[in-house]
């Protein structure tokens, strides 16, 4: 399970139904998608999307939390994502 803090004006950087303007695709959707086609690809495949997708909606992922959640797309496990809005 990985953790991030968030203020609360970033929360649109995460989640696709916020209000607001969309610059960008929301991390959340981003996800999604990866978990729809890469399924068994190995983890340093996946590893650059995530961060691309956490570098476009502007999230503090670390590297560790990264390989988290790719190692999850990878083997399909459930990944539960903590936000903590500051």
């Amino acid at each position: 399970m990985g953790e991030i803090s968030v203020s609360s004006t970033a929360l649109g950087r995460l989640f696709t139904d916020s209000t607001g303007a969309r610059a960008r695709r929301r991390y959340r959707e981003a996800f999604a998608e990866l978990v729809g086609a890469y399924p068994g690809k190995p983890v340093l495949e996946i590893l650059p999307l995530l961060r691309r997708a956490a570098d476009e909606a502007l999230l503090g992922f670390t590297e560790a939390d990264l390989r988290e959640q790719a190692e999850a797309i990878r083997s399909g496990a459930r990944y539960v994502l903590r936000v903590r809005v500051m």
